[in-house]
């Protein structure tokens, strides 16, 4: 179920990602990963505002998997993508990826975001709308 070609974003490492040895804290990859994953919702037309507002639905992160291949430093730009793996009822697991975006594009950290869709009432599991993901994955 991966899509395609999955969704890109550019980023660069700014002083305040790294340690002080110049190199990207951990931390800072998976704050990395949600910028891509938010844009990534965004481009398949999820409005996450009005999703909590009207609808009282939200997403949370449920669980993370991830490798660290090699160090992302201080000026780096990087590629961050985000891709459907994976949906069941109630969750949805998201591929990430975030490579040094130069000619090699040397991967740096591959991981699995799994996402549950919540009632933001009640916190408790709601079924994911076939629509969320466009009609490739009813």
């Amino acid at each position: 179920m991966t899509d395609a070609k999955p969704f890109e974003l550019p980023v660069r490492v700014y002083y305040e990602d790294t340690d002080a040895q110049g190199v990207v804290y951990y931390a800072n990859y998976f704050r990395f990963m949600e910028r891509a994953r938010t844009e990534w919702l965004r481009s398949l037309g999820v409005d996450m505002v009005r999703l909590q507002d009207e609808d009282r639905r939200i997403f949370v992160v449920a669980e993370v998997q991830a490798r660290f291949h090699a160090p992302a430093r201080l000026s780096d730009d990087l590629m961050v993508t985000a891709g459907l793996r994976g949906l069941t009822r109630v969750s949805f697991d998201i591929e990430q990826k975030i490579f040094r975006d130069t000619t090699d594009g040397e991967l740096l950290i591959s991981g699995i975001v799994k996402a549950a869709y919540l009632d933001a009432d009640t916190m408790r599991p709601k079924r994911v709308p076939p629509s969320l993901f466009g009609d490739k994955h009813k």
